[in-house]
């Protein structure tokens, strides 16, 4: 029986947690309240959830593998029979598993949360959509940092999470918040 939702969660690892190696202000700050509601719902619904994890090979990444920042966020921490997939590029599907996980779950839509929301999260929703994957990015339970432009403009990170929102939206996925897709999987699941 086809799996209707699956949350595919990336990189909610704690060297996230390091704003200045990003850029530095932070916006969305309870992404990851967002983020552990919808697992509570997935998981009280068995439904299937993905973690991604980052395992940065570069030596100054707080994602670096064997730090505390490759680490798992406490509140977004995998449980027993939830597949983690460590992915060493910003897009999951690159060299792992991802896409064979997604058609052994046989999903109809891929909710996708996470960081950072024009990296990693905006790379692998583009390749989900590309792919044929129907694909839901919450807007709230994903964020992002400031970004400093070519000529040293401040970009704002809620603008920079805005315009990565705006090209992913339609295109590659529909962009819902997190009530928005609570409420369309409550319709859809019998209580």
């Amino acid at each position: 029986m086809a799996n209707r939702y699956l949350l595919l969660i990336i990189d909610a690892q704690k060297g996230i947690d390091e704003a200045q190696h990003w850029g530095g202000n932070r916006n969305n700050p309870n992404a990851e309240l967002k983020i552990n509601t919808l697992l509570k719902i997935f998981r009280d619904s068995n439904l299937p959830i993905i973690h991604i994890q980052h395992s940065s090979t570069d030596p100054n990444s707080p994602l670096k593998a064997g730090q505390i920042g490759h680490d798992f966020k406490d509140n977004c921490k995998p449980e027993t029979g939830e597949v983690v997939i460590q992915k060493r590029t910003t897009n999951a599907f690159i060299n792992t598993s991802l896409q064979e996980n997604l058609i052994a779950f046989d999903a109809d839509i891929i909710v996708i949360v996470g960081f950072v929301t024009n990296n990693s999260v905006e790379a692998t929703t583009r390749m989900s959509g590309s792919l044929g994957f129907q694909s839901i990015l919450v807007s709230d339970a994903t964020a992002t940092f400031d970004k400093i432009g070519l000529d040293g403009q401040i970009f704002p990170s809620e603008l920079v999470h805005n315009i990565s929102l705006a090209n992913l939206n339609g295109e590659y996925a529909t962009v819902l918040n997190t009530i928005e897709l609570i409420d369309l999987i409550k319709s859809e699941i019998p209580s």
